[in-house]
């Protein structure tokens, strides 16, 4: 597929998800569904306001998009129902700022848990993985057309002590939670990192680890393969909680570039079918699928995968 079609597909679903969102959200907070009198724009705006104590009216405006007139109008009422109080910015008397008076706190607090109510309502008849999956995507779509959160500290770094054994326990963890995966892949993951730590070779071999905000939330190995100038990718992991940030592709791209550097010609990796989401990387960074074949492993009939990246 190349790069156009890449992109028309990408707006055709874009589009159909807008459609799909509006008309559910539409649902979800329309005011007999919240038991309100108020618009799903003015319930928006009374959120907005709950956010600080005091807000910015053109601020306001630009973050929701309204038109002065119609944001003014919903002001004004707001002010005759008391939920509000205008007054003249105090850096700039040109322009007002808002507060919400404690009706209006109390208006406001009751919109936001009956619309939680209602999500939780649309929600409850979904497993957990896939409301795993929901969340995942929905970090995934909010970091990619607008990045991550203002203020996340991102980084990919070298190991420090500790990191190699929560390398095994998050590995054992999120895929039994994930896949129904057994201890023996826990063990497998725990013989890979103790043959790294006990006998490596820091000039070809290296281990790299994703951080969010001070916490270890990924992984990936790269390490001599049997096969000569040839070396393995091995472990990457993104933990659910960090997902969306591209951090899967920041530890196979720090991966490639080391392996190119050490003077590998060729990287190899083994995956299972079942892993989608790591597939994408692996093909976004060039890798290619090599074979296929069946095996019985972790407590699953599974399909394993190799895969190669010429370098």
């Amino acid at each position: 597929m190349s790069g156009r079609d890449d992109l028309d597909a990408a707006v055709a679903e874009v589009r159909e998800f807008n459609r799909v969102y509006t008309r559910l959200i539409g649902a979800l907070d329309h005011p007999e569904k919240l038991r309100t009198p108020y618009s799903l724009t003015e319930a928006r705006v009374l959120y907005e306001l709950t956010r600080s104590d005091r807000t910015h009216v053109q601020g306001l405006r630009e973050e929701l998009g309204l038109a002065a007139s119609h944001l003014s109008r919903m002001l004004g009422r707001f002010e005759e129902q008391g939920l509000i109080v205008r007054e003249r910015h105090v850096g700039d008397a040109r322009h007002q700022q808002v507060q919400l008076t404690e009706a209006g706190r109390a208006v406001a607090a009751k919109l936001d848990k009956r619309s939680k109510a209602a999500i939780s309502d649309l929600l409850r008849g979904c497993s957990g993985a896939r409301i795993r999956n929901l969340t995942e995507a929905l970090r995934t779509v909010r970091a990619t057309l607008t990045g991550p959160p203002a203020g996340a500290r991102i980084r990919v770094r070298e190991p420090a002590p500790g990191d190699l054994g929560w390398i095994a326990q998050a590995h054992g963890a999120l895929y039994a939670a994930e896949f129904g995966w057994d201890a023996d892949f826990e063990a497998l993951v725990a013989r890979i990192v103790s043959d790294f730590a006990e006998d490596h070779d820091p000039l070809l071999e290296r281990v790299w680890i994703a951080e969010l905000d001070g916490r270890p939330v990924g992984s990936v190995m790269c390490v001599r393969d049997s096969a000569p100038a040839t070396a393995r990718l091995r472990l990457l992991l993104v933990d659910p909680s960090a997902r969306g940030y591209g951090l899967g592709d920041q530890l196979v791209d720090a991966c490639v570039r080391f392996a190119r550097e050490a003077g590998y010609r060729e990287l190899v990796l083994w995956t299972n079918d079942v892993l989608t989401a790591a597939r994408k990387i692996y093909t976004r960074a060039g890798f290619v699928l090599v074979t296929e074949k069946p095996h019985h492993s972790f407590g699953h009939d599974l399909v394993g995968q190799d895969w190669r990246l010429t370098l």
